[in-house]
């Protein structure tokens, strides 16, 4: 997308002698998605994304800054039609914000940073906070929980860009071969992708946190303690904390059954999430 805009702004030099430019696509601090409802690409849903009737929230927004002025656009609403003006089309849901397993969305249009995992498995390079770990589940980059549960994604298509495919049967492997992984085929095999600028180092952070919330598997174990050897003091202080929550799941652990009466609330939410995804996105099922 970033390439299409390039060429873009290519073109509009060829009419213009004296024209800057600079494409960006989720790369750069932009407040894009106030700019994109005012340009009438749609309406930022509770979730904080931008929605659009046709496409859901399942797509890029692309920028394309210039040096030059440009006429600007005053929408005049159809005094024959008063339903034109501008409306969020979210009405009384609030699905978004109950399936949130972190709870960051915290009111309507607000979500915490600090709780969001999309945040803390991407964006911060910083311990993940201990009370938030259990909520993680097998989320290891992002989580798209409050988009899979939006009824306006039931309208979105599947792309058919090869940049939006998966790569290297990633829908299809474990995260136990994931955190076998070395820095350096991890970074061969994400060149190109969004994945890579989180670096290996989170991205093991986010794995042993995953692993520490499967079930009970003495495979888990073994893998934790192995990786621990090369491990930086970040990751090695999230492998302790996954093996001590494998070890609490042991079968032969007499808190085994305290553990799993904690987790009831997460599989209530899983369960909703996935009848609503079987429900209303059954190619995503």
């Amino acid at each position: 997308m970033r390439k299409r805009l390039q060429q873009l702004g290519k073109l509009i030099t060829e009419y213009c002698e004296h024209f800057n430019f600079r494409p960006f696509v989720d790369s750069a601090p932009i407040l894009e998605r106030p700019l994109a409802e005012k340009a009438g690409l749609g309406w930022v849903g509770k979730h904080s994304l931008l929605l659009n009737k046709e496409a859901g929230s399942w797509f890029f927004i692309g920028e394309l800054l210039i040096d030059i002025p440009l006429p600007v656009t005053v929408e005049q609403p159809d005094n024959n039609d008063l339903t034109e003006t501008k409306v969020n089309d979210c009405g009384h849901c609030v699905a978004c914000i109950k399936i949130c397993p972190t709870q960051a969305i915290v009111e309507p249009y607000v979500v915490d940073a600090r709780r969001c995992i999309s945040y803390f498995t991407i964006e911060s390079p910083d311990p993940i906070p201990l009370e938030l770990r259990p909520l993680m589940g097998n989320r290891i980059y992002g989580c798209d929980d409050c988009q899979l549960i939006c009824p306006w994604n039931k309208y979105a298509k599947l792309s058919l860009e090869n940049d939006f495919q998966a790569r290297h049967q990633l829908d299809e492997i474990t995260l136990l071969t994931l955190f076998s992984w070395e820095e350096s085929y991890f970074l061969s095999a994400f060149e190109g992708s969004p994945i890579r600028r989180i670096g290996f180092q989170s991205w093991q952070r986010n794995i042993a946190v995953a692993l520490g919330n499967a079930p009970w598997d003495i495979q888990i174990i073994e893998a934790l303690e192995k990786q621990l050897a090369n491990a930086s003091t970040l990751v090695a202080e999230h492998i302790h904390w996954a093996i001590k929550q494998q070890q609490l799941k042991s079968p032969s652990n007499n808190t085994n059954s305290i553990n799993s009466t904690n987790n009831n609330a997460n599989n209530r939410l899983n369960a909703r999430l996935i009848r609503s995804v079987e429900k209303g996105l059954p190619r995503d099922a």
